[in-house]
């Protein structure tokens, strides 16, 4: 069992409240990512259920067992950092069974349970060789199997990729995924990759300035996101957001983007907002006249950048080989596609 329950809570530090009431229920053998920008408070909370950090209010239960008070080693939950921690004058199988070895478990089963670890992350080679000699993933799984000797209920993870390069992190988030299907233990996994988080998690949990914005599935979050902090967090490129048009003095191209996204929307929406993969290119002569200001060429696809007269920020297009040929200063025409579009208030709160 590895059901974690925090209840109503609150950290600061003197005056600074940093987590400002955080209720949350994950569930045994769930893997939740927590997200959100830096300094949002997403690894302060997982360090309190950690129990590296005091709990200033509130109830962190684990297995329903009230854990405020536990000491780390009593919680049944394993941390792994990202910055590995590896004592570098031990070999990979020291530093995997150390905390066996602290715990008085016996030489044979220690060896058994760090083979057992090994054989899992696919490390077995690596055994007897020292830190120093090892890869940055290859030392991530060292972590890892570090945590997993100890059997935990819950793993804690507080952005372990961040270290590793592009091409190393995607196999790192495979391996992950991979070893939570086989393990079926619950993970708790920091990050603020928005990637890693909606290819990794069953939920997500958006943090921002110590609250919890949104809990939901990762596609649930995507495209039918709570408010603008949320829709603008996940995706990229960024959701554009158009703003109401004014009752004088609009620009005929905003006016007609407006009308064609929102016209049936209520007088309380103020913004909406439409993701770049759902803003197509018309074909010429048609659409909603825009600039191309930039255009980044991914073979595959490309992403054009766009100015549209009248509309503040910048509209982002995700299109097809088509528009390869669409450089810095061409005007091309938009074809948004309404049946996608959010709308938001004026609180920023998204109007159903």
């Amino acid at each position: 069992m590895g059901q974690v329950s925090l209840r109503g809570i609150r950290k600061s530090y003197g005056d600074v409240q940093v987590i400002k009431g955080v209720d949350l229920e994950v569930r045994d053998g769930e893997f939740l990512v927590f997200v959100g920008p830096s300094g949002c408070g997403k690894s302060t909370t997982l360090r309190m259920i950690a129990g590296l950090e005091s709990v200033t209010a509130g109830d962190i239960l684990i297995d329903g067992v009230r854990a405020n008070d536990l000491k780390p080693s009593d919680r049944g939950a394993a941390m792994v950092f990202q910055s590995y921690a590896l004592y570098p004058h031990m070999t990979v199988a020291e530093n995997m069974g150390f905390a066996l070895k602290m715990a008085g478990v016996a030489k044979d089963k220690r060896a058994e349970q760090v083979q057992h670890a090994a054989d899992i992350l696919r490390i077995t080679e690596l055994l007897g060789r020292f830190p120093k000699e090892l890869s940055g993933g290859q030392r991530q799984r060292v972590a890892i199997g570090r945590s997993i000797v100890r059997k935990p209920k819950v793993f804690l993870f507080d952005e372990p990729l961040s270290n590793l390069d592009a091409a190393l992190r995607v196999n790192m988030r495979i391996e992950l995924s991979r070893l939570h299907k086989e393990l079926g233990t619950t993970m708790i996994y920091v990050t603020h990759d928005q990637v890693e988080a909606m290819t990794m998690g069953d939920r997500i949990a958006v943090f921002n300035k110590g609250v919890v914005e949104q809990l939901g599935a990762p596609l649930e979050l995507y495209n039918k996101p709570c408010n603008e902090f949320v829709a603008t967090f996940l995706g990229a490129p960024k959701i554009n957001l158009v703003d109401r048009p004014t009752p004088s003095g609009a620009q005929a191209a905003h006016l007609a983007l407006w009308n064609l996204l929102a016209s049936q929307a209520p007088a309380s929406v103020q913004r909406v907002g439409l993701r770049p993969e759902h803003m197509r290119i018309a074909p010429q002569g048609q659409g909603i006249p825009a600039t191309v200001v930039l255009a980044e060429h991914l073979g595959d696809s490309s992403i054009l950048h766009l100015r549209v007269e009248g509309v503040a920020e910048l509209l982002n297009a995700k299109v097809g080989t088509e528009s390869n040929q669409c450089d810095s200063g061409a005007v091309v025409g938009l074809m948004p596609d309404p049946a996608w579009a959010l709308t938001f208030g004026a609180d920023g709160r998204l109007v159903s």
